[in-house]
């Protein structure tokens, strides 16, 4: 009985000590990490009524510049400037004097959702994971607040007339 825990411990220690090609790499899935610049979105339009309203708003104009240079950037050094860039110019804008249209939970709502995937590209970055899907996801939601503004502009319903109970 004692021979037989010999042999078998003698089998484990040379079994657990071999060397193995199978190399252990974090970022085995396939996907490459570098930025694919070509994958992001296309900017959603602003109609016109909408766009008079925004020409005013200097910290969405701030904002939206640091966005035309995130779609400039092809590499992810580019991404990693531009993404703290529109972070601070988010931070800006979420502390700013909004539009009175666009003063809504509606407007507020998306952009905590385009901070949220600023932050998650941003740890991207960070941990050197693949940083393309979240930057469409942050693009998309972005789109979304843009196209909330236009959502907001053609469809004022007068609140006074609808909460009046005369």
């Amino acid at each position: 009985m004692r021979k037989l825990l010999a042999v078998l411990i003698v089998f484990s220690v040379l079994g657990g000590c071999r060397k193995t090609d199978e190399g252990t790499t974090e970022n085995s899935g396939g996907e490459e990490l570098a930025f694919d610049y070509q994958k992001m979105p296309e900017r959603a339009t602003i109609n016109p009524e909408a766009t008079k309203i925004v020409e005013g708003w200097e910290e969405f104009k701030a904002f939206n510049a640091s966005i035309d240079v995130l779609y400039k950037a092809t590499n992810n050094e580019d991404l990693a400037l531009a993404i703290d860039d529109l972070i601070e110019k988010e931070k800006e804008l979420n502390k700013g004097h909004y539009p009175e249209l666009f003063d809504t939970f509606q407007i507020k709502s998306r952009q905590q959702v385009v901070r949220t995937y600023l932050y998650k590209v941003k740890a991207s970055i960070l941990e050197n994971q693949p940083t393309t899907e979240p930057t469409i996801d942050m693009l998309q939601a972005y789109n979304a607040m843009r196209k909330q503004f236009n959502v907001i502009v053609n469809s004022q319903l007068d609140k006074k007339l609808i909460l009046d109970e005369n």
